[in-house]
């Protein structure tokens, strides 16, 4: 810190003094154009202004750092601390005020760019859907109606590939369980021939001693044909789907009968032969 001696002040204060025809009158505050004048006044206030910076400084325990140029290009500093990191110190603190407050702008500029592209992409998302369905087709030009019913047409090939798929998956479904049905419907044929000729060997055997033996061998074979029995609409094709020109068989239909007991059934048999 610099401070003037007191020759120094009273040297400036009487010439001060002498130019204002001395006595003290109040000052206008404006550029003092007297050359000798305006070093004169600059000395003084600057000596004014050091000695006040220094009594906050004391007074207050405050961090005070005072810069001063004087018109020649003259510098004039006091700090209780250290000038540069004073000033380090006032430029770390405007930093953060001002980064925070930049932060929060750049965020709610960001927000709003993002939230008006998309508002744009809902709207156009939305037109789109309109002129898939035939709507708001006036806007478009004529290149632009060529390009939206190759994309049309390209979409109804896709979703008709789609569903053919699922009905040929299905009828070669329905294919594979005829065939099985018409299997089973052979096992009970054979079920049923076997029977037959069981009853005919038992009609033929002298005294009929193997009669019981018989009815129960009979009960036994009608009770497996009701288990493995398939009802007869599993057999009927389905009219929604097609068959294939070239599988002319027909499927075989079994009619449900209640069946009668193993004693009518023998009567009924020994009645035919």
């Amino acid at each position: 810190m610099v401070f003037p001696n007191n020759h120094e002040l009273d040297e400036s204060s009487s010439q001060l003094r002498k130019s204002s025809g001395g006595g003290r009158g109040k000052i206008e505050i404006k550029r003092i154009e007297n050359t000798t004048n305006r070093q004169v006044t600059f000395c003084k206030r600057r000596n004014g202004l050091l000695k006040k910076a220094y009594e906050l400084s004391v007074l207050c325990d405050a961090e005070v750092a005072l810069i001063v140029f004087s018109s020649r290009g003259r510098l004039y500093e006091y700090a209780n601390n250290s000038v540069r990191a004073t000033i380090d110190r006032y430029k770390k603190h405007h930093a953060d005020s001002t980064s925070t407050g930049s932060i929060s702008e750049a965020n709610t500029q960001y927000y709003q760019q993002e939230a008006s592209k998309l508002r744009r992409q809902i709207r156009d998302i939305q037109t789109y859907n309109r002129q898939i369905v035939g709507e708001a087709l006036s806007s478009l030009s004529p290149r632009d109606l060529k390009n939206l019913e190759g994309k049309l047409e390209k979409a109804i090939g896709r979703v008709r590939s789609k569903k053919n798929e699922l009905l040929f998956s299905e009828i070669e479904h329905m294919q594979k369980r005829e065939i099985e049905l018409q299997n089973a419907n052979m096992y009970l044929r054979a079920k049923i021939a076997e029977v037959e000729r069981a009853q005919e060997q038992m009609n033929l055997m002298p005294g009929g001693g193997g009669s019981d033996q018989y009815h129960h061998h009979q009960a036994a074979n009608y009770e497996d044909a009701r288990n493995n029995f398939l009802p007869v609409n599993l057999l009927e094709p389905n009219p929604h789907y097609s068959r294939r020109p070239d599988d002319d068989q027909t499927p075989l239909r079994l009619v449900y009968a209640s069946l009668p007991s193993s004693t009518n059934c023998c009567n009924l048999l020994s009645s035919r032969i």
